[in-house]
């Protein structure tokens, strides 16, 4: 049974490009989190639009965010990172400087092409952290990116809202565009490192999509496809089982529960000295999110979603870990930018698929429907990669057997 130690994190922070990987990646993201729930007051409050229009707002640059992935990566591998972060500097100054004075459908055109163009700070800081650590500290390193990654995502959100309460969301949401301007300027002048120094000459080298992405590459991605998904719909859910106690005053408390579990959970798996399928991991999350469904009040919900919360960081950790270790360093930028676009379509799926079934069936039915769609997948994995592993093992004994058949 793997145990848990905390040498792999003292001998991950003693690495300082780790450590600047993570204060950049932490600058960065923040920003990111907050103009999903940015856009959505200015849209509703300030604009006076309707919750659809600010949805189809914030889908659409989510969209084209997802779609700039690959071939973002893909230049990233190709350039280097400084030749393509000061253009995604450039348009996304010239775009957030004008996007929260124009009316709505200004703004949407406008959301979009920054979201084509975004700075790729996720494969950017998912790179540097890789290439900031010895192989057999990856895991471990990415864990303490995920954890900054979840700290991020439960404060900025929470910061822009009580910010745009305060002020006009105008200047809010152009401050905080700006700031992720600043965050990119960050990383343009750092440069950290994309490569490991066993990888450093193989930078520039083309290597062919067709080589890594294949059937096992496209496994994890869709594995993580299903996290999120599970996340998104838990999400959902949460807010119709709160609504359902009568108790939305508190679904603040019940979020950070769930988000104090993810980031304990990822914490713990970085320890391990051994790592665990993504599979394993999702089906794991699958099973600990169905018990929601059962939930009677306010704090068992919270409860239950703490337990929930210590799989979901750990299961998304799994999936970057082994999609770095299947594609060679030369196509890390693409196959990062792939996984990150799979991350955001489990995302956008999720909500819809658990409202459909809530508008049916009430909370629990939101809980159990995305369970089930993950726990599907991980099944459906898990029996693919034993099959492999079977057809893998059948082919070494058929070599060895052909060679003890030939003649001298």
């Amino acid at each position: 049974m793997p145990t848990v130690s905390l040498a792999p994190y003292r001998r991950a922070l003693a690495s300082r490009p780790l450590r600047t990987a993570l204060v950049l990646g932490t600058l960065v993201r923040g920003p990111i989190f907050a103009s999903g729930v940015l856009l959505t007051v200015h849209v509703v409050t300030t604009l006076g639009r309707s919750y659809a229009a600010a949805g189809a707002l914030t889908g659409a640059a989510t969209v084209a965010i997802a779609g700039s992935g690959p071939w973002r990566g893909r230049l990233l591998d190709r350039y280097g990172l400084r030749r393509v972060v000061a253009p995604s500097i450039v348009v996304a100054a010239v775009c957030w400087s004008v996007a929260p004075f124009v009316d709505y459908w200004l703004l949407l055109v406008l959301a979009v092409v920054a979201g084509l163009f975004v700075i790729p700070t996720f494969s950017i800081t998912r790179q540097a952290v890789i290439a900031a650590v010895p192989e057999s500290d990856r895991r471990t390193a990415i864990s303490l990116d995920g954890a900054a990654l979840e700290l991020s995502f439960m404060l900025a959100p929470a910061l822009a809202v009580w910010a745009a309460a305060q002020w006009s969301s105008s200047w809010v949401l152009f401050v905080t565009q700006m700031l992720g301007v600043v965050g990119g300027i960050a990383i343009w002048v750092v440069d950290p490192p994309l490569r490991g120094a066993g990888e450093a000459g193989i930078g520039t080298v083309g290597v062919s999509r067709r080589s890594w992405f294949r059937l096992p590459f496209l496994a994890v991605c869709l594995a993580a496809t299903a996290s999120t998904l599970v996340l998104a719909g838990s999400d959902i859910g949460f807010v119709a089982a709160m609504r359902e106690f009568d108790a939305m005053s508190q679904i603040g408390l019940v979020l950070a529960l769930w988000g104090l579990g993810s980031l304990v959970g990822g914490l713990l798996y970085g320890a391990l000295h051994r790592a665990i399928s993504a599979f394993w991991l999702l089906a794991g999350l699958a099973v600990v999110t169905l018990p929601m469904a059962l939930a009677s009040s306010p704090w068992s919900l919270a409860l239950l979603g703490f337990v929930a919360g210590l799989l979901c960081a750990p299961t998304i950790t799994a999936t970057i870990d082994q999609a770095s270790r299947i594609v060679p360093a030369q196509a890390r930028g693409e196959a990062m930018g792939w996984h990150g676009s799979f991350l955001t379509a489990g995302g956008a799926l999720g909500a819809p698929i658990a409202g459909v079934a809530i508008d049916r069936g009430g909370a629990a039915a939101g809980f159990v429907t995305v369970a089930l769609l993950g726990l599907a997948v991980a099944v459906a994995g898990l029996v693919a990669a034993r099959a492999r592993r079977r057809a893998r093992h059948r082919a070494r004994h058929a070599d060895a057997a052909g060679a003890h058949a030939a003649p001298p």
